[in-house]
């Protein structure tokens, strides 16, 4: 990423997080906020931040002069943006403050610039109103803590030119993260299965079935166990799905509506594609794999309990 400039507007957390994360992949990084003041606090802030996560392995020992090196902090918005070829806009969740954010970078920006959003909840649609060249805006949505989390998502409008599609998963893939396109909805995908979970581990305490602690404890030693390695197709195939379909059936006794079998998951079982053991399902693991998976598995999750018991409990009490 050495040849490339890019600019962050919004140098607080997850902004500066994500400036970090460009800014050690080798890119020239622009920080910028309401004010000069502000972004040169915020600069120096991530600076002792690098020096702390190195003293403690998390960063590598260079970091904190390639920050040094790569990031700067501008004076103001159009000052950072003025030369960047891709700009990400981390300003805070209020549709005025990010429309108003978003109109200085489109009027100051090159015309040619990819501008992303790290919004997690804004429709896409909506902020691109007041981009100028709305074929160049999406989302970009980084999690928190950016320097350390992989997954992006990548979310176009119905206006994103294919290639703005193409050219910011290019530049997140080389700083090493994994990108993932969805569509401009309601909560995108990260949330919309995040908070799908929360809605029904607060209905589980609220019930009085079970304790807060005692559904952490289930999610994270269970299935959460899992999802490091796999997501929840995967699980799916490798369950079975036709083992999914009669628990849903299990699941209507009590809950008919909540849990109604998803159409896509009875068509498949009606089609005899019940997963991993018959070489098709939602991910068509060949049959003659399914060794191989099975072996990987069972590594995957060891290691997991090696790595949770070397980490201890975290510190939540």
């Amino acid at each position: 990423m050495s040849t490339r400039n890019i600019a962050v507007v919004g140098s607080g957390y997850m902004g500066g997080g994500i400036a970090q994360v460009l800014a050690l992949a080798g890119a020239r990084v622009a920080l910028a906020d309401v004010s000069a003041e502000i972004a040169q606090s915020n600069y120096e802030r991530l600076l002792k931040e690098s020096d702390e996560f190195v003293a403690a392995g998390l960063f590598p020992a260079n970091a904190t002069d390639l920050l040094k090196e790569n990031l700067w902090a501008a004076k103001d918005i159009e000052e950072a943006v003025a030369d960047a070829e891709h700009i990400e806009e981390a300003v805070p969740e209020v549709l005025e403050i990010k429309h108003a954010t978003l109109g200085r970078i489109s009027a100051a920006a090159r015309p040619d610039a990819i501008i992303g959003s790290n919004t997690s909840t804004i429709s896409i649609a909506k902020l691109a109103e007041v981009v100028e060249n709305p074929e160049r805006f999406l989302g970009v949505h980084f999690s928190n803590p950016a320097p350390f989390i992989p997954g992006v998502e990548v979310i176009p409008h119905e206006g994103t030119s294919e290639a703005t599609v193409q050219a910011a998963r290019t530049i997140v893939g080389e700083t090493g993260k994994e990108t993932a396109t969805v569509k401009d909805v309601t909560g995108f995908v990260l949330n919309r299965l995040q908070y799908a979970l929360f809605h029904e581990a607060a209905q589980v305490v609220e019930e009085g079935i079970a304790s807060a602690e005692d559904v952490d404890t289930l999610v994270r030693t269970t299935f959460g166990f899992r999802l490091p390695f796999f997501g929840p197709f995967a699980i799916a195939d490798m369950a079975g799905l036709d083992v999914y379909a009669f628990c849903y059936k299990s699941l209507q006794t009590g809950f008919p509506e909540r849990f109604a079998t998803p159409k896509i998951l009875q068509e498949k079982v009606d089609a005899g594609q019940l997963g991993t053991k018959t070489g098709s399902g939602f991910l068509d693991v060949p049959a003659d794999r399914t060794a191989a998976l099975v072996a990987y598995r069972n590594k995957a999750y060891v290691a997991m309990q090696k790595l949770i018991e070397e980490l201890g409990p975290a510190p939540l009490s």
